[in-house]
């Protein structure tokens, strides 16, 4: 691109014919809307990425897809939404057109985890514990099968089986006790 340069103070003197970037309207209400908008635009773009400067540069891009279709978009009631459509279009290019390195090293990267449980020394546990409440008075048994099992807070709990909540707080603990002191349920020494 080119940049008109005066020749003359008489030319200086005349009104440009046409603004210095034509393929570039001067939008007035543009400027007003980013001035207005841009915050709430920045917090958008810093939600959809980890860094504070990548999301300026995200909504930068974004703005600027917004000026160029400015003539055409005819709902400016819905700028916001053709904005966000446009983070969210240009974020999800900016990771698909991402490169990933790969680099060869001695060491794995990977931290070395916790080694799962044995499935079969978890089924043991899991059939441990069922006879243990197996063993329990049969109300005791039905509370904790309602909180535990069944996922019911003490409320429903107490509506299912038609007592008070503080029953069931008080039950339950009692057979949170008895399993605790199960002696097929202490950790081997």
């Amino acid at each position: 691109m080119t940049t008109p340069v005066c020749t003359s103070a008489s030319q200086a003197a005349k009104p440009a014919a046409h603004p210095p970037y034509p393929h570039l309207p001067p939008y007035a209400s543009f400027s007003s809307y980013v001035r207005a908008r841009g915050p709430v635009l920045l917090r958008t773009a810093r939600s959809l990425t980890a860094n504070p400067c990548d999301a300026e540069d995200l909504l930068q891009t974004a703005l600027t897809k917004t000026y160029v279709a400015w003539d055409r978009i005819e709902d400016h009631r819905a700028l916001d939404g053709y904005v966000r459509r446009a983070l969210l279009n240009t974020r999800t290019s900016q990771w698909r057109k991402r490169k990933v390195d790969e680099f060869a090293c001695e060491d794995l990267p990977e931290p070395a985890g916790v080694p799962e449980p044995d499935p079969a020394e978890r089924q043991v546990l899991h059939d441990a514990m069922w006879r243990a409440v197996m063993r329990l008075p049969d109300r005791q048994r039905a509370m904790v099968v309602l909180r535990y099992y069944e996922d019911l807070s003490e409320v429903q709990t107490a509506e299912v089986l038609g007592v008070s909540v503080g029953t069931v707080k008080s039950a339950v603990s009692r057979a949170l006790g008895k399993l605790r002191e199960d002696p097929e349920l202490s950790p081997a020494h």
